[in-house]
């Protein structure tokens, strides 16, 4: 017995896509033909010949690519990271094109996240169709955009695509193209958490004053002096995990802001960050420990 579309729980849909990496539209789909009964949903979508999806959905996928795709007039970019279970099938060939054909779709389509692309209707065909060429879990984690009308985006991708990042900057300069993707080379480095000071939430910063205020008392501080001292680790705090803040490590006598509107005033124009977005294959993803052999064990079981 079937139930209507319309009525199908969104909880239910979450679930099933959980148990099975299915599509969101073929979660519900199967959930309406199954009366929105789990146990035959999954059924009903291994019949369909996503079994393949069902069984990997287990597993842990943090090896993988970043694919990053900057538009001819450097004023776009987008950004994928797309996870698989190991280092193996993430230079593999195939996984590769999956990756390039996947970027090419994103950087073209109108949406800018990962939910809305989700609920595209090609998105769990063409992952499942991954899933059942490469024999692993193939996840598209997550995708980011960056734009600028009035300046200018670039980018940097690791050599081993591992770090992928996307920098915009608000400038009247046509020619600073170059100096953005240093920037960006720059960001996928030194691992910064925030564009600039007011980006921080002030959550964070009362948190890092609560941990100086205890380092300072445990190192026999007295009361008086935290006041005077705590600020300035603050301001530390501040300039290590900000794009603007940190020291650039092409000159690092001046940070990254400085560094950008000096080399605006050089062409007699102004320049200043709008916006980054960093990606790095597996970051906050518990991985399992794995050995060489292990892995080339699974790949010899497959």
């Amino acid at each position: 017995m079937s139930t209507p579309a319309n009525e199908v729980d969104k909880k239910l849909i979450v679930q099933l896509r959980e148990k099975t990496s299915a599509g969101v539209l073929d979660c519900k789909k199967a959930l309406v033909e199954s009366g929105g009964d789990i146990a035959l949903a999954v059924e009903w979508l291994r019949k369909k010949g996503l079994s393949k999806a069902a069984k990997v959905a287990a597993k842990v996928a943090a090896e993988g690519r970043i694919a990053l795709r900057i538009g001819s007039d450097l004023k776009s970019g987008s950004i994928v990271e797309i996870n698989c279970e190991t280092d193996f099938v993430a230079k593999n060939d195939n996984f590769v094109a999956f990756c390039d054909k996947t970027i090419s779709y994103v950087h073209e389509a109108s949406f800018n996240t990962i939910e809305e692309m989700r609920e595209q209707g090609c998105f769990s065909e063409n992952v499942n169709s991954a899933i059942a060429t490469m024999g692993e879990k193939i996840d598209i984690r997550r995708v980011a955009k960056l734009s600028e009308t009035g300046g200018i985006v670039n980018g940097y991708l690791h050599s081993n695509a591992k770090v992928g990042v996307l920098v915009a900057v608000e400038t009247d300069c046509a020619d600073l193209g170059g100096f953005v993707r240093d920037i960006a080379m720059h960001a996928a480095a030194m691992r910064p958490l925030y564009l600039d000071e007011s980006a921080i939430p002030a959550a964070v910063i009362a948190k890092e004053r609560e941990i100086a205020v205890e380092q300072l008392k445990k190192e026999g501080k007295p009361e008086a002096m935290l006041e005077k001292i705590v600020p300035g680790k603050i301001k530390k705090f501040i300039q290590e995990a900000t794009l603007a803040g940190q020291p650039f490590v092409k000159d690092d006598k001046k940070s990254v802001s400085q560094a950008l509107s000096d080399a605006a005033t050089q062409r007699g124009c102004t320049a200043r960050l709008a916006g980054f977005v960093r990606f790095e294959v597996g970051e906050g993803i518990e991985k399992k420990s794995a050995s060489f052999a292990d892995e080339v064990a699974q790949q010899i079981r497959r």
